[in-house]
């Protein structure tokens, strides 16, 4: 049985969105791009066009899960804030559409799918293009979000096997009662 997951990288200019079918180990690209957002205009007008395009990617995809690149903390405050509510946007956008949203840290994503945290943009890319064949990848944030979508399956696949096991345990525990 497989399963559409959307994974975003999140910015308040350009937010990259990803999306893959996993179907027990094998993972399929279904699509990627960027929400490209003007720098003018107010704040509350591209926070909002941002939300359109989040809701545009939904409808068209229909994703059963979600999950989001964390926020890391600049040295400009102002740009930081502005990039918190960009995220806010994008942990809303999924949430709305009822699909549970889960988060992951830059340096996570990075060892998950290039095996370093500390991988540049051009390694991710490259991941990106050889586990997702067919990934389009017109800027480095949509590979970034499919990285997102696929440290999320692979997380999401251990969360299951543990889960599993715990519930094995927890009957043969049990079963001499």
């Amino acid at each position: 049985m497989s399963l559409t997951i959307l994974g975003i990288d999140p910015g308040l200019r350009t937010t990259g969105w990803g999306v893959i079918s996993v179907d027990g180990n094998r993972l399929s690209h279904i699509g990627d791009g960027v929400i490209d957002v003007p720098a003018t205009g107010s704040l509350a007008g591209r926070l909002a066009q941002l939300f359109s395009g989040l809701e545009a990617v939904l409808t068209r995809y229909a994703p059963e899960e979600a999950a989001v690149e964390e926020t890391f903390v600049n040295r400009n405050a102002a740009s930081t804030l502005k990039l918190g509510q960009a995220r806010g946007v994008t942990l809303l956008a999924p949430a709305l559409a009822g699909l549970e949203v889960h988060e992951y840290s830059t340096n996570l994503i990075k060892k998950s799918v290039v095996g370093a945290g500390h991988a540049d943009k051009k390694q991710v890319m490259m991941m990106m293009r050889t586990l997702l064949p067919g990934a389009t990848l017109v800027k480095a944030d949509a590979a970034d979000a499919l990285a997102v979508a696929v440290c999320h399956a692979h997380h999401r696949m251990s969360r299951n096997r543990w889960a599993e096991a715990e519930k094995r345990a927890g009957v043969r525990a049990g079963a001499g009662k």
